[in-house]
């Protein structure tokens, strides 16, 4: 795992979120606590594989707008897009 490296979101986003100081709707630092249960597999020489990783929870800690660099704005986006 390369640290530094941003990486492509490729699931389904459930929340969409808009800054109400600024009308920013695309760049955000986000906190989140994730709980993950993974099967971790070691090969005798001591080298580890991760698989099955199932998410059980995620908490957001904190959301921060990016261009303006406030949090107390922040509203969640209902997306009605179909």
């Amino acid at each position: 795992m390369t640290l530094g490296r941003a990486s492509q979101y490729r699931g389904c986003v459930p929340t969409r979120y808009r800054c109400t100081a600024c009308g920013n709707l695309t760049r955000f630092d986000v906190v989140e606590t994730t709980s993950v249960r993974s099967f971790y597999h070691f090969t005798v020489g001591g080298e580890l594989t991760i698989e099955e990783p199932e998410v059980i929870a995620t908490t957001v800690e904190s959301v921060t707008c990016r261009w303006c660099g406030h949090g107390r704005g922040i509203e969640v986006i209902d997306d009605v897009a179909s």
